[in-house]
Parts: C-alpha cells; structure tokens; sequence
C-alpha cells in the first residue's frame, strides 16, 4: 500500500475563519506560466470568475494585491504573491523527508494490522539525499515492504550497530577529508560484521542565488559581513564535511554570519537561499538545480548503505540488494543533476572502501 503525506497550511483570522492556501497557492503558482490569471485558472479546470473571487478573498485576508496586471502586459506576481510560494516551498522543503518517513511508517502498522504475519519489514535508516529517495520510489513500484526513516549520518550508523535497522546510509567525501569523515562512521561499524553497498557518487558545493549577484567564488566568502550562511544540524555529514573544509581555510565559526542557522535538508537549504533567507550553503547540486541557484563545486563523495554481512542473503535485504543492481535502479539515480550511478549496487567491504579493516 502506498501512502502519500504532503504538507497543508491554512491561513485566517482566527481557529474559526481560515482559509485553505492550497488551492491559491496553485492557482497563484500557475500564473507566470499562463502569463495571465485567466489562463492560469483555465490550466486548472477552474472558471475565470472562481479564480478571480479566490484572488481577491486572499488580497483582503492578507492585506495585499497578489497579482499585477497591466494594460497588454497580462498578469504578474506581487512580491507579497511570490513569498507565499516561496514560503510553501519552504515547508515542503523542511517537512518532506518527515513525512516520507512517516508513510512509510503508517505503511508498515497497516500492513500488520490487515495481516497480522506480514512479511518482515526491510527497515531503513538513512540520511536524507536524492539517490535514497529514488532508491524509495524503486522499492515501493517492486512493492517490498519498507520502513524509511531519515536521520543524520552518524544516526543510521549508530541504529545499525544496536540493531534498531537492516541497512543505514551514510556519505563520505573522496579526497583529503575522506579518513576523517570516514572515522566518524567506522566508530560504529566492524569489519566482520558489516559491510557496504556503494549507492552513488554525488557532487557537494556552494549554492549562491540565480546569477552569483553577491560574487561568491568560495569559502574564503564566508568571511565577509554582506554574505549569510546556512548550515546543516550537528551529526549531518554536510556539517561534518563545513567544518573540515573551514578548519582548512581557517574559518573560524564565530566568523561565520548564520553559521548557527541550520536547515535539515539539502532541499531546505536551497529554498532558504532561493527565498533571499540566506545567500549561501553547502549541499548536492540536484537542490541547486531544482531551486534555480548557482551552483561552485567543492567536491565529491560517496554514498553508502551499510549493513550486516550475514543479512546480505536474506530477505527483505538480499531483494534491495538486487534491486540496486538492476539497469532500472541505476537509471533512476544517474538521471539525478550531479549524481553518478556507474558502481551503484556493487558490494565492499570496510578496507576495500576505506582501505581500513574497521
């Protein structure tokens, strides 16, 4: 059973009087494509007079013209028009691995309340990217039963080494801060009892807004007064990966403005800045794209899933194992903006990959 779970807010002046911004917001949403308000109710299979009637409740609730129309020039978004959506992006951004996790979850307890025996639940613990959430669409079209949650790195390590899941995802940086990021992980994990799963290389950088307009070239920037940050929470292989590369630049974190601003996602990062919340972070190049920033490279790395050696054979794991191996499931990831997929599935152990017996 597949269970969605999306975000909803509503607005009003008060418990008893709020609107549902879901409607306005696709409404106001479909506007700069139609290029006119009309057009962009016809999109929806709405009437022009439902759309303008929408419009207009909404100017007098928030106290604003959403929409700007000119002689000739159709209709345009206010900036009052243009933060609601950036704010709903914002959430969506913010909230979306949650409530990924918790479908699956729900999936999970109804699945054993319908079926009492069900088969035994492949439980994933990972930390939130790209390739896992397609890794999670391709589990789900195979219908095997799963239970994703998404925690930091050092979490899902953790909860494989207690037994609290079957695989855990994790990234490392390729390069000179490889050992040191690595050695965070393998506090949890053994040589002869865990071993990896290569799930993709991916590219990790700088998101600065559409067009670089502050002229943000690297770390080194994050020095200065004008430029705000946005970083990842304590335990994030992100965060990991900002204090090694600062401490090689020398950057001191109270140097930093924002350094203690923190958002959980690479998503939630990009939306942050594309909302001129922040003017620069740290994550993969897919959340760039998907928000429109610029984008300076810094490095690559690894993606991960750990696991234990003698449950590679069994189900439900040896069917994601597969599963990773498969044309389908390479495709998937290496379709993703900055994500590389040509070792995706491929098996090592901890000194193959880190040339360390754990």
């Amino acid at each position: 059973m597949h269970i969605t779970l999306r975000p909803h807010w509503e607005v009003g002046p008060d418990a008893r009087h709020q609107v549902d911004t879901t409607g306005l917001l696709a409404l106001l949403a479909a506007v700069p494509e139609g290029g006119s308000l009309a057009q962009a109710a016809r999109s929806l299979g709405l009437s022009y007079r439902h759309a303008w009637g929408q419009v207009k409740a909404a100017e007098a609730l928030f106290g604003g013209a959403l929409i700007s129309s000119g002689r000739g020039q159709g209709s345009a978004l206010t900036p009052l028009a243009q933060r609601l959506i950036w704010a709903d992006r914002r959430i969506a951004a913010r909230l979306q691995p949650l409530l990924e996790s918790l479908a699956t979850e729900l999936s999970a307890e109804l699945r054993r309340s319908r079926h009492g025996a069900a088969p035994r639940v492949l439980r994933i613990d990972a930390s939130h990217g790209f390739a896992v959430a397609r890794v999670r669409e391709q589990i789900e079209h195979a219908r095997l039963p799963l239970e994703l949650r998404y925690r930091n790195s050092l979490e899902s390590v953790a909860a494989l080494a207690h037994g609290d899941c079957d695989m855990a995802g994790f990234h490392v940086p390729i390069g000179e801060f490889e050992a040191p990021a690595a050695a965070r992980h393998l506090q949890w994990l053994r040589a002869d009892t865990h071993s990896l799963v290569h799930l993709a290389v991916r590219q990790q950088g700088l998101f600065v807004a559409r067009g670089n307009p502050l002229h943000i070239k690297g770390l080194a920037d994050l020095r200065r007064a004008d430029v705000r940050f946005v970083n990842r929470p304590q335990g994030s292989g992100t965060r990991l990966l900002t204090e090694l590369l600062m401490h090689k630049h020398g950057i001191a974190p109270r140097a930093v403005r924002g350094f203690d601003d923190t958002e959980l996602t690479h998503a939630a990062v990009a939306a942050y800045i594309a909302s001129g919340m922040a003017d620069v972070g740290i994550g993969v190049r897919t959340a760039a794209e998907r928000f429109g920033l610029h984008f300076i490279p810094l490095l690559r790395e690894r993606y991960f899933f750990a696991l234990r050696r003698d449950a590679a054979g069994a189900a439900p794991v040896a069917g994601v194992l597969a599963l990773l191996r498969s044309k389908r499931c390479r495709a998937a990831i290496a379709a993703l903006a900055g994500y590389e997929a040509a070792d995706t599935g491929v098996a090592l152990t901890l000194e193959q990959a880190f040339g360390t017996p754990g």
